[in-house]
């Protein structure tokens, strides 16, 4: 993988946060392989399709999980309104499995 390419897959999975019980967290490293062998798709793709849910928002979060064998991209985007919405993709398909608004204060 190029350099520059690896830089910018560690800045989009370097902000990891806890997991719940049912899934465990993917580390960078990881991510990366998993990247590099095709299992799942680049993040800089799955942060263009959650963007494309919600036009001007500005990613907050992002976390990919494996939920049961399943790669989980999740992410936290707050729009233009200040409305913090959670998203969560199938890392290997690019498929949207959830997008609501986020209802923690």
């Amino acid at each position: 993988m190029k350099p520059i390419a690896s830089l910018i897959i560690a800045a989009s999975l370097s902000a990891f946060a806890v997991a719940p019980v049912v899934a465990d967290d993917v580390d960078h490293a990881q991510a990366m392989d998993l990247v590099e062998k095709g299992t799942i798709k680049d993040p800089r793709e799955l942060n263009e399709a959650a963007l494309e849910l919600h036009p001007g928002a500005k990613i907050v979060d992002t976390e990919l999980e494996n939920e049961y064998g399943k790669y989980v991209y999740k992410l936290e985007l707050r729009d233009s309104a200040n409305v913090e919405w959670d998203v969560a993709i199938d890392a290997a398909s690019g498929a949207v499995l959830e997008n609501r608004q986020d209802d923690d204060d």
